[in-house]
């Protein structure tokens, strides 16, 4: 039992790998299992929802591509500054946007963040600049 969910978390780590997508007939060459054994393997993966299968060719034969699902968090990213929702999200207010105390806050966390990130990281313009005046 335990190989069985070896070789189904290598399967996953495979097609995670592969950005792009991966035919399922690589894996299966891959972990060196027949491809009934790696249909199985798959179809565990399809109803666990990890992953999603589309139709497609390779070297001329009929196989799937297979490609990971993205997490779900990466999706809700952009939305966050800071620990603050976007206020646009969800929102039924009829609204005027120059006008939201929420939106305007949630700016302003945005500039927060941004104005954190800059200091971070070095403004090489600045430095350049700094140069030139000495040699001058």
């Amino acid at each position: 039992m335990e190989a069985v969910m070896d070789l189904e978390e290598e399967a996953y780590n495979i097609i995670r790998r592969h950005k792009d997508g991966v035919f399922q007939n690589v894996i299966w060459k891959e972990l060196d299992i027949d491809s009934r054994k790696c249909s199985r393997i798959i179809k565990k993966l399809l109803d666990k929802d990890l992953i999603i299968r589309e139709v497609g060719v390779s070297n001329g034969a009929r196989t799937y591509l297979l490609k990971a699902k993205e997490e779900v968090k990466e999706k809700y990213d952009l939305l966050l500054s800071r620990d603050l929702f976007s206020a646009c999200t969800g929102c039924t207010g009829d609204c005027e946007p120059e006008y939201c105390g929420r939106l305007s806050e949630w700016i302003g966390n945005l500039m927060v963040e941004e104005a954190e990130n800059s200091e971070e990281t070095p403004d090489l313009e600045a430095e350049d600049e700094d140069e030139f005046e000495e040699d001058v």
